[in-house]
């Protein structure tokens, strides 16, 4: 049974592909089951980054009334880089999104963007506002608007750092460790002992690959991301920031908060963590009933 309602979901789902500068992108429509009688509704973007659609499962099934799009971002999962580039930028991931939105002939849609994907989101609107009626940006890490930026941005880069020379166990150990710290990072943050790889349940040995999407293609470019704040207040859409009930404190959540602060808003509360919209997908679980309520009273709102 479970085997059969799997097979008729994905039966639902239409894949397609498009051509992008130097990447061939793979984003996923699931269609509304609203009726033809009923009012249309905007479709809805669930995005991340380097989240890819199959993190939006659980999310998207609270939403069956509405068509849903997911993506995989370029050089995640099946969205293939064709050019060879070590790193991608929000500016190339914005302009990967604004590509799938005018494919789909679908805008303006609504967009949840999580994590690296609201940052993305941020510099779409940023750039094509009218594409976009309501952005949920959710725990954007952008530590350039943080009070201890400089040493956040070497803490990143250290990170990054690290990936290059050691492989990727040291380097999510790292990740991990700091995506989880609350408070502020100190200016000797560097003569703090490094976490063990062992200790997350990560290998020790490196394997030599280089290719992982958050270590060496987006970490630094997205961290480092300085949002255009006059673009942002200037457009049509509506910015809504959000940030966890449980995240207080860590970096993406700290983040959200200035971002919210700086775009003249509050931001608000979604139930959980940083993840809290997952349902069991990459092993983690959140609230996702209770945040896709809090979502959908934000887009309704």
């Amino acid at each position: 049974m479970a085997e059969n309602a799997e097979n008729a979901e994905n039966a639902e789902i239409d894949t397609r592909t498009l051509e992008a500068t130097g990447a061939t992108l793979s984003y996923d429509i699931r269609p509304g089951s609203v009726g033809s009688g009923e009012p249309a509704t905007a479709p809805l973007f669930l995005i991340g980054s380097p989240m890819d659609a199959s993190g939006f499962v659980t999310l998207a099934s609270h939403f069956t009334d509405r068509t849903v799009i997911t993506y995989d971002p370029r050089g995640t999962a099946r969205s293939v880089r064709t050019d060879g580039a070590a790193e991608s930028t929000p500016e190339e991931h914005a302009d990967d999104l604004r590509r799938v939105i005018e494919a789909v002939g679908a805008g303006p849609v609504d967009v949840f963007a999580s994590s690296g994907g609201a940052v993305n989101a941020l510099a779409l609107v940023a750039a094509h506002g009218d594409l976009v009626r309501t952005l949920v940006a959710h725990e954007p890490p952008t530590v350039q608007v943080l009070p201890d930026r400089e040493a956040a941005l070497e803490v990143c880069a250290d990170i990054r750092e690290t990936y290059l020379r050691e492989g990727m166990g040291p380097a999510m150990a790292k990740f991990i460790a700091v995506s989880v710290r609350k408070g502020p990072f100190p200016a000797n943050w560097a003569d703090e002992p490094a976490p063990s790889p062992a200790a997350f349940g990560l290998p020790t040995e490196d394997d030599g690959s280089r290719d992982d999407a958050l270590l060496g293609q987006n970490l630094r470019t997205c961290t480092g991301y300085v949002p255009d704040f006059d673009a942002l207040k200037a457009a049509p859409s509506r910015i809504v920031v959000a940030v966890g009930e449980e995240s207080e404190g860590e970096l993406a959540h700290r983040a959200g908060v200035e971002v919210a602060a700086a775009l003249g808003t509050e931001p608000a509360v979604f139930p959980s963590h940083h993840g809290g919209f997952l349902g069991g997908e990459y092993g983690q679980q959140g609230a996702p009933t209770e945040f896709a309520k809090a979502l959908r009273d934000v887009l309704e709102g």
